[in-house]
């Protein structure tokens, strides 16, 4: 039973104590759980694996009796250098946190390394950091794979399935292209060392346009070869362009990182060095067929040049046509001025005869008469002139129009052109399937020479 001085009481004590919404309950419990919690390595197995399109991992950290939700985002999910499968086992570094808008209890991930393989994945992490800081993991040096590589080289064991799957592929893809083998183990502690000198023998040799460093799948153990130091620096320092395609789509390595381009599987690796057989002779024959329409298009048009200059082309008898208008245009147009001018003059001179005294219009006369004489002799001596010349010009004229081809062609005959455009006068001269170009009076054929034979 309470007392009414106990529920007064009570009741003033609750009017004192703040009243929080649900948002700022979970952010209070968010900041407690940072602040509290310090970063721990949890253990366990992944779940409900989901890569959001933007780059953010979100999945489930669970064991036999508990499970927890976790987020990686994108900027640490970049520099693990695999993709956790589910099912699989791994150690997490988390930072334990609050989602506020539904208040669930979540960690946020930082690293990931596989479960009991954590000094590896940290010297895995460490020399990956080391290569970064120095530039040799810059995407900006990795060089372009030759297009159309002649000589391919492979570094792998001469055991290993890589070898086989590579062979296979070049022998079906790319028949053309040679490959040359350096052998060398590709598992073990003295591989990494004998993977160099494979790649130095072949910068020595320089005689491959680009190098594939393969081997199939394996533990993380089988494949540390592949991270060694030394190892990333030959492939970094390599003259010819190196493809790694080591182990599966989900296993990277060093190599992969330093490498000028990384191939998911040693299969990929062989299919990115060169384009196939088909594609290339489509390419070739696509260039052909280009080829081709240019030249036609320039024939073409080379044809409809020659047949406008051909139009603006005159035979003599034509040009001596064109000047005799010409001079027909000139005297028709002068001629009429000057006739007046004449007239005006004669009247003038007539007006002046009529205002001379007799005597002085007598001797006038006789030297008009004598001069009138003259004239007519000149005349008479022009006329002939004339006449003379017409004759050959005529002469002339005739002699144009019988040496005109044109006229020739008009007859029935034709004129025969070699390929070079040169005229063929012996049919010797020219061979069985020669393409000849032959000139009628009207038009042009062409025609290819099946057979000569020499006139007896």
């Amino acid at each position: 039973m309470n007392f009414p001085d106990q529920e007064a009481a009570g009741r003033g004590q609750a009017a004192e104590d703040p009243v929080l919404s649900v948002s700022a309950l979970n952010r209070q419990v968010a900041r407690l759980l940072e602040a509290g919690m310090p970063r721990v390595w949890v253990a366990g197995e992944v779940s409900n694996f989901t890569r959001a399109a933007s780059g953010h991992w979100y999945f489930s950290i669970k064991d036999e009796s508990a499970v927890v939700r976790a987020v990686m985002f994108r900027g640490r999910a970049q520099s693990v250098g695999f993709v956790p499968e589910v099912g699989g086992r791994y150690e997490f570094r988390v930072q334990v946190t609050l989602y506020e808008p539904r208040g669930d209890y979540q960690v946020q991930v930082e690293a990931v390394r596989r479960a009991g393989r954590g000094d590896l994945h940290e010297a895995f992490l460490r020399l990956k950091d080391q290569l970064t800081r120095e530039g040799l993991i810059d995407p900006q040096r990795r060089r372009a794979i030759p297009a159309m590589p002649r000589v391919v080289g492979v570094v792998t064991s001469l055991a290993a399935a890589a070898l086989r799957d590579v062979l296979s592929v070049m022998a079906r893809r790319a028949p053309h292209v040679r490959v040359i083998l350096y052998p060398s183990p590709v598992q073990g502690r003295e591989a990494a060392a004998q993977l160099c000198a494979a790649l130095e023998q072949a910068a020595a040799r320089a005689e491959v346009d680009v190098l594939l460093l393969v081997r199939g799948g394996g533990s993380l153990e089988d494949l540390w070869c592949f991270n060694d130091e030394r190892l990333a620096r030959c492939v970094a320092a390599s003259p010819v362009p190196v493809i790694s395609g080591v182990g599966h789509e989900t296993d990277f390595t060093i190599a992969d990182f330093v490498a000028d381009l990384r191939a998911p599987t040693p299969t990929a690796a062989a299919e990115l060095c060169c384009d196939s057989r088909e594609q290339m002779l489509d390419r070739v024959q696509g260039a052909g067929q280009q080829l081709a329409r240019a030249q036609r298009r320039r024939l073409e048009h080379a044809a409809l040049r020659l047949d406008r200059a051909a139009a603006q082309l005159l035979s003599p008898a034509q040009r001596v046509q064109l000047h005799r208008q010409r001079l027909r245009h000139a005297i028709e147009r002068f001629l009429p001025p000057v006739q007046q001018r004449l007239l005006a003059g004669r009247q003038r001179v007539q007006h002046s005869i009529e205002r001379l005294p007799p005597l002085a219009r007598q001797q006038l006369q006789r030297r008009a008469l004598a001069l009138q004489t003259v004239g007519q002799r000149l005349q008479a001596g022009m006329g002939r002139t004339l006449e003379r010349r017409q004759r050959r010009l005529a002469v002339a004229d005739g002699t144009l129009q019988a040496l005109d081809p044109r006229a020739v062609l008009g007859r029935g005959y034709a004129i025969v052109h070699a390929a070079n455009g040169s005229i063929v006068k012996n049919a010797l001269d020219l061979n069985v399937d020669e393409r000849i170009d032959i000139e009628f009076g009207q038009g042009r054929a062409q025609a290819n020479v099946t057979r000569t034979d020499a006139l007896l």
